[in-house]
């Protein structure tokens, strides 16, 4: 199992515990799941993509560390001061 702490936003803002995909599998090269690519059947265009988890990792495994409160949110600045800092 190899671990990283990851904000989630849903059901509520945490810090949470959670396993990644193993960077050595044989199967999906670390990325976690198999991509299967699809076409569409009368014209042959692609239609999209078919994702398939890997067994090397279990995406609902995940362990809740810190719940953040609601005003806890990174914002940016709504206007921009041209006055030096000092």
């Amino acid at each position: 199992m190899r671990l990283r702490i990851q904000l989630t936003h849903w059901p509520r803002r945490a810090l949470t515990l959670t396993d990644t995909p193993d960077p050595k599998c044989p199967l999906c090269d670390g990325d976690g799941g198999i991509g299967h690519h699809y076409g569409d059947p009368e014209t042959g265009e692609y239609a999209g993509t078919d994702w398939e988890p890997c067994t090397c990792w279990d995406d609902t495994r995940r362990w809740v560390l810190l719940p953040l409160p609601y005003w806890f949110r990174r914002t940016t600045p709504s206007f921009y001061s041209d006055e030096p800092p000092f």
